[in-house]
C-alpha cells in the first residue's frame, strides 16, 4: 500500500495534468493508544477532500476520486503500522501512501496539482540515510536522520532471503548449517558437516550478499542517492564489502545485527557512523557559499536569491530547516508576492524557492540553524 519516497516517486507526481489533484497530510502516532486516534482524523481529512470537490463535480466524480482513500481509512492493518506523518495524494489514475518517520502539519488540499512541498523539504533534509541490515536469515532496510529512524518496506526486486535470491541453485547443505551471535560477538558461525559443506555454504552466502548487494544498489541506492550503512555481524561485514560495488556504502558500520537493537539503539549506533560524513559536508557547503560571496557569486538576501533563482543562475541553496517565510514567488520575473493570509501554510517563499532551484538543475539541502553560513534563512551559491 506505501510507497518510498524518491526523487522519482516525487517527479511523478508532477506528470499528474488532469485535475483536481487531492493531498492530504496529517501527523500519525507509532504505538497505541496514542494511534487509535489516527484512523478518525484521516476520516476527517477525507470528508474535507470530499467537501471540497462537491462544489465543483458531481457526486459519481466525487465518489470515483475518494473511493481510494476510503479504502485506506478502512484498512486496519495499515492503521497498525504507521510512523511520524503520512501523506496520501490521489487523482486520476494515481493513488500514492508515503509514511513519514516526521511529524507533518495537518493539511488537506484539491487543486490542479499535488501539494508536495512538505515532501520536498523532506528529501532535502540534510543527514538522512539508509541502513542495509544483513544476515544468513534475511534483509531489512532502514531510512533515518539524527533524529528518527523508521524500517522500510524492500523493493520487490530486492531478495529478502537467501532462498528467494538463490532458489534451486542454493547448495543442499546449507540448510544443515546455523550461525550463532549477538550484540557484539565476532564469533564465527558454527557448522555442522563436512568441511566440503562449510565451502559450499560459504559460496552460497557470498552469492547472496552479491545479488543482494546489486539489487540495492540499483532499486534503493540510486533512486534514494542516500549514503547506506552496513548493519551486520562482524563476519558479514568482512564478505559483503568483499563483494559490494555500491558507491554510496560507508566505509563506516555497524558490527551487530540489527535486530538485536531496538530502534532507538539503531537510530544511535547509525548517526555515530554518518556524522562525521554530514557535518564535512555541510561545512563544504558553508565554505563554498563564503567562497562564493566574497567573489560576488552568492548572497543571503531574499530578494537577490529570488530573481537569480528565476534566473537559473543559482546552482546550490542551502534553507534553514525550521524557518519559514510567508509570500510566494513569481517563478518568470523572480519577483515576491505577498502571502495568502488565510493560508499561509502553503505559502511559504523557501519552499517555492527551493522547487524551482530544482527545476533549473540546482541543488537544494535543508541544514539545522547552527550548520546555516547566514541568519537569513537561506544562502545562494550562483553559477555565474
Amino acid at each position: 500500500m506505501q510507497h518510498s519516497l524518491t526523487p522519482q516517486a516525487l517527479a511523478e507526481l508532477k506528470t499528474v495534468v488532469s485535475p483536481p489533484c487531492l493531498s492530504l497530510y496529517q501527523p500519525t502516532h507509532r504505538h497505541h493508544p496514542d494511534n487509535q486516534q489516527d484512523p478518525l482524523r484521516f476520516r476527517q481529512g477525507v470528508e474535507a477532500l470530499a467537501s471540497s470537490l462537491r462544489q465543483q463535480h458531481s457526486a459519481e466524480e466525487t465518489q470515483a476520486l475518494i473511493a481510494p482513500f476510503q479504502a485506506l481509512a478502512a484498512d486496519a492493518d495499515f492503521w497498525h503500522h504507521t510512523l511520524d506523518g503520512l501523506a496520501v495524494l490521489g487523482g486520476a489514475g494515481l493513488f500514492r501512501v508515503f509514511v513519514l518517520p516526521r511529524p507533518v502539519a495537518e493539511l488537506t488540499v484539491v487543486a490542479d496539482s499535488f501539494h508536495t512541498k512538505p515532501l520536498r523539504r523532506f528529501l532535502q533534509s540534510a543527514g538522512r540515510y539508509q541502513i542495509l541490515g544483513v544476515s544468513r536469515h534475511r534483509i531489512r532496510l532502514f531510512e533515518g536522520d539524527r533524529d528518527a529512524i523508521a524500517e522500510m518496506e524492500l523493493p520487490p526486486a530486492v531478495p529478502r532471503t537467501i532462498d528467494e535470491a538463490l532458489g534451486a541453485e542454493l547448495s543442499e547443505p546449507h540448510h544443515t548449517v546455523s550461525s550463532h551471535g549477538g550484540i557484539g560477538n565476532a564469533s564465527s558461525p558454527m557448522h555442522h558437516g563436512q568441511g566440503g559443506k562449510k565451502d559450499e555454504v560459504d559460496k552460497d552466502t557470498e552469492r547472496f550478499f552479491r545479488a543482494v548487494d546489486r539489487a540495492v544498489d540499483e532499486h534503493c541506492s540510486k533512486p534514494s542517492g542516500l549514503p547506506l550503512i552496513l548493519a551486520a555481524l562482524p563476519e558479514h561485514h568482512h564478505l559483503f564489502r568483499k563483494v559490494s560495488h555500491n558507491p554510496l556504502l560507508l566505509a563506516t558500520g555497524i558490527d551487530v545485527n540489527p535486530d538485536a537493537l531496538n530502534p532507538e539503539q539503531l537510530r544511535e549506533r547509525a548517526w555515530q557512523a554518518v556524522e562525521p560524513e554530514v557535518l564535512a559536508q555541510q561545512a563544504r557547503w558553508a565554505d563554498a557559499f563564503g567562497a562564493a560571496s566574497a567573489r560576488g557569486l552568492g548572497s543571503d538576501d531574499l530578494a537577490d536569491v529570488a530573481r537569480a533563482t528565476a534566473a537559473g543562475r543559482v546552482g546550490t541553496l542551502l534553507i534553514e530547516a525550521e524557518r519559514q517565510i510567508a509570500g510566494r514567488l513569481d517563478g518568470v520575473s523572480g519577483s515576491i508576492i505577498a502571502a495568502d493570509l488565510e493560508n499561509p501554510r502553503i505559502d511559504d517563499l523557501l519552499d517555492d524557492l527551493g522547487e524551482l532551484v530544482e527545476q533549473m538543475g540546482g541543488q537544494v539541502h535543508v541544514l539545522p540553524a547552527d550548520r546555516m553560513p547566514s541568519s537569513s534563512g537561506l544562502a545562494a551559491t550562483y553559477r555565474h
